[in-house]
């Protein structure tokens, strides 16, 4: 089968591999979309590990069905999650199933830049899903970095009626403003650099979209009747924008670090004014449970999230390089999700 091999963000090869072998529990599946993620152009996390295939977003259909599957045939369509939690250990029955050993230690072979990818057991039982027929496989891609930000807006505390301010308006962060919107936030600010990512913030659904230079605070306290925001979502790890975070929450606001920074960034702030004066919450969000998915989908499936028309480009198999190309360098290329077909 062909694969997308990855080695540095500017160097992507069309390869091949042999289809992965199917055991007991497992399944195959034949890729027909693939997204291309934020972090997989994390390349200072991903060159010590390389040559690998990468790529987590995936929807397709069951090539083959191993021993003991009873819930799957050949031929459904399905989505998958990499990430799957045992459900039994100290932090899954604490309800935090994203730190539990298993969820980081589960994944599927050998990624979604590939024909096929062979699920384990473990997430057929626990992160595979049915895709509806009304829903695209494109449109499925979306299920996890929506599980994802789903469980960012609970750990940010999201309520119905409070100001939420996304500072960095790529995929993730339109997802935050989709999504702060469609769960009842009362206004909805953008923030970028990017002209293209804030008219798509406008688009869906953000009240206002501002440059990054401007001065948010004063901003938010003109339109907030005098406050700054309630939950501030960073989903940048430029050093700036922490900064820019920590100027614009109130008082008993969240801010959510949903971008990790650079290897090394330090950050020093004050302890008495951010915390002991004003008793704002610093937190964080990786990953979704297998609840998050089916949540994310159902979503998706209503019509309630619009995620179609977040997508900018959809690239075959050998043009996963340029699609690396795109998600590393957006503003060169107006690119905000970009989704590879493996079976063109």
């Amino acid at each position: 089968m062909r694969v997308a091999m990855y080695y540095s963000n500017m160097d992507v090869r069309l390869e091949e591999m042999p289809v992965p072998p199917v055991g007991p529990g497992e399944l195959l599946m034949r890729v027909e979309a693939s997204g291309i993620c934020g972090s997989d152009v994390m390349e200072w996390y991903r060159i010590h590990k390389v040559p690998l295939v990468l790529g987590h977003e995936v929807s397709g259909v069951v090539a083959e069905v191993g021993e003991g599957v009873s819930r799957f045939k050949m031929g459904d369509r399905i989505i998958a999650a990499h990430h799957v939690p045992c459900n039994t250990c100290h932090y899954c029955l604490s309800g935090n199933h994203t730190v539990c050993d298993t969820l980081r230690q589960t994944n599927f072979y050998p990624g979604g830049f590939a024909e096929f990818i062979r699920l384990p057991s473990i997430n057929v039982e626990r992160g595979t899903f049915t895709l509806p027929d009304t829903v695209s496989f494109e449109e499925a891609t979306f299920v996890e970095p929506v599980a994802c930000v789903l469980r960012g807006l609970r750990k940010a505390g999201l309520k119905p009626g409070c100001s939420v301010l996304v500072i960095g308006s790529g995929i993730a962060g339109l997802l935050y403003v989709h999504l702060a919107r469609a769960l009842g936030a009362g206004r909805v600010i953008a923030i970028d650099v990017v002209e293209h990512r804030l008219e798509a913030a406008r688009k869906l659904g953000a009240d206002a979209a501002l440059h990054a230079e401007e001065d948010v605070p004063a901003y938010l306290r003109e339109v907030n009747d005098g406050r700054l925001a309630d939950v501030v979502i960073v989903c940048t790890g430029a050093e700036s924008a922490v900064a820019q975070a920590l100027r614009s929450v109130e008082r008993h606001g969240t801010v959510l670090f949903f971008a990790p920074t650079g290897p090394g960034l330090k950050f020093s702030l004050s302890i008495n004014d951010v915390f002991w004066r004003n008793d704002v919450t610093l937190t964080t969000s990786y990953a979704g449970s297998p609840a998050d998915h089916a949540v994310a989908l159902e979503m998706i499936l209503t019509g309630t999230l619009h995620v179609k028309e977040m997508i900018t480009h959809r690239l075959s198999l050998a043009e996963t390089g340029l699609g690396f190309r795109m998600v590393t360098y957006p503003q060169e290329y107006n690119s905000i999700k970009v989704i590879i077909q493996p079976q063109r």
